[in-house]
């Protein structure tokens, strides 16, 4: 992100505002006089709308010399996720026009000025990222100054900025087809990554693997050629800091489901199978550079789901790393197979906890659509947490259940545990109890289903189908769990 900012803390004059080229204006219901009050009223009496209507609905106005400003107003009855959206459709009234500069004015009373302040900033740079494309055609935004005025002087920009990187990053990999992201390449962008952020890094290859009996993840890899499937641990260990969270991810560059074979419709786009890997790896990028001051020890299940002789089948037994038998029902359930031993190993370092990122179950979709995202956890303080670090990032989660009687629908008569069940039902709770099986030492661990990692038309701050859901949610769940003191 090169996005020059510039922060001139008080309101501009009206002459000012007149030359900007592309502004958004936030105002709140209290305001009695703003610049270009006028000219916004004729529009408004113009198109049959009231002031107090651009809380739902932004309206753009032309200035005298061809500048546009978008306009939206604050309001303390609505949460951030509802900020994010209403400021994402501001934007989109003038990101098409693929600005050089933008302003963003705020005239918002103090106790609203800092969240809205910082919400503009967040939305604004967002959306003026460029992700990657085929088009030939294709023209990227160049935003080279973004000039603030009337901002809430508190706002963090250092840490705005990184959950933006990260965000970005998570997107991007996200969005790579899928011959342009295989393990291979995906793990040769991982060292690029470290090198660059000095992560301290250690793979664990498939050869490795097998010698150490992780047969839960080794089953899934074996399928494909080459088996260049791995487990790969990253690190980030800050000077000073004390406490070590784990982040775990699921990393499926490819998913067509197995021997148990998708059909078309349901294999298209899932080449995005490997977004809860993409998320972790967002989360340590913007922790990185905004220095967050804990240690983030991070493990990706790196991996493809394919057909071939090799592949794993239905009614196999595998034996896990932790030593668990795990009878296979349906090899499209593949998630829960490589985070099993991923979880184990990242247990086994005793963090003061563990929030795995995951698409991994239809079934959470289809409880929450692509709107929210589903927390599953061993620790009942963790789900709410979950929910309320949702909140306070404009990144919507929900809670489910985890008792231990939905792990009865898993038993199996030739092995410790079925990998699911093929009689329908809660298969996210399945997945859930399936999943905590893996988890050692007793860590508190909480599970992430990443059900709303593809909306289309964008959702809360983001406006591309893919949307990096998870980043600033996980980093407002570190921050959260640094403060916690859990009873083991």
């Amino acid at each position: 992100m090169i996005t020059k900012i510039e922060n001139k803390n008080q309101l501009p004059t009206e002459n000012t505002i007149k030359k900007v080229s592309h502004g958004i204006f936030v105002i709140d219901e209290n305001q009695k006089k703003f610049p270009l009050q006028e000219i916004l009223a004729i529009k408004l009496k113009r198109i049959g709308k009231k002031l107090n209507d651009l809380k739902k609905v932004p309206v753009i106005t032309e200035l005298p010399d061809g500048g546009i400003i978008c306009w939206a107003m604050a309001s303390d009855n609505i949460n951030l996720f509802q900020c994010h959206t209403l400021l994402r459709k501001t934007l989109a009234l003038i990101v098409n026009e693929k600005p050089i500069a933008i302003s963003i004015m705020c005239q918002v009373e103090d106790k609203l000025s800092k969240l809205w302040s910082e919400a503009a900033v967040y939305v604004t740079l967002l959306n003026t990222q460029n992700l990657p494309s085929h088009k030939k055609n294709n023209k990227n935004i160049q935003l080279n100054k973004l000039t603030l005025y009337g901002t809430d002087p508190l706002i963090d920009l250092k840490a705005i900025s990184a959950t933006v990187v990260g965000n970005t990053l998570t997107r991007e990999l996200t969005i790579t087809p899928p011959n342009e992201l295989t393990p291979s390449i995906y793990r040769g962008k991982i060292k690029k990554l470290a090198k660059q952020n000095k992560w301290k890094l250690q793979e664990y290859p498939m050869a490795k693997l097998k010698k150490m009996g992780a047969g839960a993840f080794f089953a899934v890899g074996q399928g494909s050629e080459p088996q260049d499937a791995a487990i790969v641990n990253l690190r980030y260990e800050p000077k000073g800091a004390t406490e070590t969270i784990s982040l775990v991810g699921k990393g499926i560059c490819f998913d067509t489901g197995g021997h148990n074979l998708k059909p078309a419709k349901y294999m298209n786009g899932m080449h995005e199978d490997m977004n809860g890997s993409a998320v972790v790896l967002g989360i340590l990028q913007a922790a990185t550079l905004a220095n967050l001051p804990v240690k983030l020890d991070c493990w990706l299940a790196i991996a493809q789901n394919h057909i071939g002789p090799k592949a794993y089948k239905q009614n196999d037994v595998v034996r896990a790393l932790n030593g668990v038998t795990i009878e296979i029902v349906h090899t499209d359930a593949e998630g829960r197979m490589v985070l099993a031993d991923t979880l184990t190993l990242a247990s086994r370092k005793k963090p003061k906890a563990i929030i795995d990122f995951a698409t991994l179950t239809g079934c959470m979709h289809v409880a929450m659509g692509d709107r929210y995202s589903g927390a599953i956890s061993n620790r009942p303080e963790l789900s709410c947490m979950a929910i309320g670090a949702g909140a306070e990032a404009g990144e919507r989660i929900a809670g489910f259940p985890y008792d231990e009687d939905y792990e009865e629908d898993l038993e199996s008569k030739i092995a410790d545990i079925k990998q699911c069940n093929l009689e329908g039902g809660p298969d996210h709770i399945h997945a859930a109890r399936f999943l905590g099986r893996f988890v050692e030492n007793n860590v508190p661990w909480v599970h992430i289903d990443l059900s709303s990692s593809n909306r289309k038309g964008g959702l809360g701050a983001v406006s591309s189908d893919v949307n990096g859901f998870g980043v600033n949610f996980g980093l407002k769940m570190v921050h959260q769990i640094m403060k916690l003191r859990f009873k083991i």
